[in-house]
């Protein structure tokens, strides 16, 4: 499906006959913030796909993660505007669904990136990271690496946002399943009894919450030596905070993102392992379908087997573990968020 959305993407950009037709067909992107390194790197292959097709391409962000409200009034803009077709990053998945239910009845194909709607067939379609599974590694690593001690390990959950979205529950619960932990409902987070758990916190995915974060459930258990967190932002603000009390090298970190500033952490040692997603393909191969459904009707695939896209995750870490497949932080240099 990759090659073909590729090769239809290149053939397209061949066949734009005149500037004209190009310019007809305009598109939105609408991510969670305009400073979230992985959401900037989004940006930058969206731009570069709509330049290279010839398709007008407005970006709307959300002032933090979690604002809603100005994803809602993006769409509308974008409706309003006749954009061809919407990426979404979405900030509350159940809460957007109105939203985006008015813009397809519109004519506007949507697509999701990086988290699922809920319901995912909210959307047209999918392109993102299997969340769970890039949670899954982490989790299996972090076990892996501790051996006999992760039966009593104690972990801190840095999580997302309180409305759970998709993607913060997806990692979350992938992170747990790795290690070995009963989720119970694997739609939601914290509703576990392990008593390797401390607790959770949310961290809006950036650094400060991070740090907050992991202050409280240190108050909570000052012996926490396993630390589950969302995105690399709130790794860094979860080490700063380690660092504090002096806890910075005896305690294990793990993320989700692999963007090049997290890679770093992972060599240097800030973070112990990290998984690798791609924003730049996923907006990159957002804008090819845009482009495809513009010129044909033709809405995008999801991967055989699975609801959605799968973009791909690689688990990036200098200190590998038996059983569990990874790459060294100089090739996770080389790929960070291509």
């Amino acid at each position: 499906m990759l090659r073909k959305l590729m090769l239809a993407g290149s053939m397209l950009a061949m066949t734009a006959a005149a500037p004209a037709m190009a310019a007809d067909i305009s598109a939105c992107l609408v991510t969670k913030t305009d400073t979230n390194p992985f959401f900037v790197k989004m940006k930058e292959g969206a731009t570069a796909k709509a330049a290279e097709l010839g398709i007008e391409l407005k970006s709307y962000a959300g002032k933090i993660d979690g604002d809603h409200e100005s994803q809602v009034a993006a769409i509308e803009t974008c409706i309003a505007d006749g954009a061809k077709g919407i990426l979404i990053t979405a900030s509350d998945t159940k809460a957007i669904v109105d939203s985006v239910e008015q813009a397809r009845n519109a004519g506007i194909l949507v697509i999701a990136l990086d988290t699922p709607l809920e319901p995912i067939d909210a959307a047209d379609a999918t392109f993102a990271t299997d969340n769970f599974k890039a949670g899954e590694l982490i989790g299996q690593w972090a076990k892996a690496t501790l051996g006999d001690a992760a039966a009593d390990a104690k972990i801190a959950m840095l999580d997302l946002a309180v409305s759970q979205p998709s993607v913060g529950v997806l990692r979350d619960q992938g992170f747990l399943t790795g290690f070995g932990i009963d989720v119970k409902d694997p739609a939601r987070w914290g509703d576990e009894d392990d008593p390797r758990i401390v607790g959770n916190d949310v961290t809006s995915g950036n650094e400060e919450g991070g740090r907050t974060a992991m202050e409280n459930l240190l108050t909570k258990d000052p012996t926490i030596n396993v630390v589950y967190t969302i995105n690399e932002p709130a790794a860094a603000g979860a080490y700063e905070a380690l660092k504090a009390v002096g806890r910075e090298n005896d305690v294990l970190i793990v993320s989700v993102d692999g963007g090049c500033p997290g890679v770093k952490n992972v060599a240097e040692g800030v973070i112990g392992a990290t998984s690798q997603q791609y924003p730049l393909l996923m907006a990159s191969l957002g804008i090819e379908a845009i482009k495809a459904f513009a010129d044909s009707g033709a809405k995008p695939e999801p991967t055989p087997g699975k609801n959605f896209f799968d973009t791909g995750v690689a688990l990036v870490t200098d200190k590998p573990a038996e059983g569990v497949s990874s790459i060294d932080t100089k090739e996770g240099t080389d790929k960070c968020w291509g």
